[in-house]
């Protein structure tokens, strides 16, 4: 069972920047779709980024443009370098498979307000 480790999360303003990456256990990691999810309070977890074994990604619209969602294999580890962050980018942040699988990590809280 691959178990995630999401860090890199904090309080930033609008327009700021933050890079978050997710550090995976397991020998298989690189097979895997990896992707991130959000969650914002009262609302449903939603996929931001998704990003196949072979390193294409896909966005959900409303980042597309501003997110970036990377993987380094040799290090189990995948990022998303966020960009132009609005208000309502505030969630908490999870990576996991795609689909999920397994247990989700504990996120990271990204927080966007002047």
């Amino acid at each position: 069972q691959v178990q995630l480790v999401e860090s890199g999360g904090g309080l930033v303003q609008p327009g700021g920047s933050l890079r978050l990456s997710c550090a995976a256990s397991g020998s298989k990691f690189s097979i895997y779709t990896m992707a991130w999810y959000r969650q914002a309070p009262g609302k449903q977890r939603e996929l931001v980024a998704k990003i196949t074994s072979l390193g294409s990604p896909n966005y959900t619209d409303s980042v597309k443009g501003r997110f970036t969602i990377s993987r380094d294999n040799a290090k189990n580890t995948v990022y998303l370098q966020m960009r132009s962050l609005k208000a309502e980018d505030t969630a908490v942040y999870y990576c996991n498979l795609h689909p999920p699988a397994g247990v989700w990590g504990q996120g990271t809280q990204v927080t966007v307000s002047s």
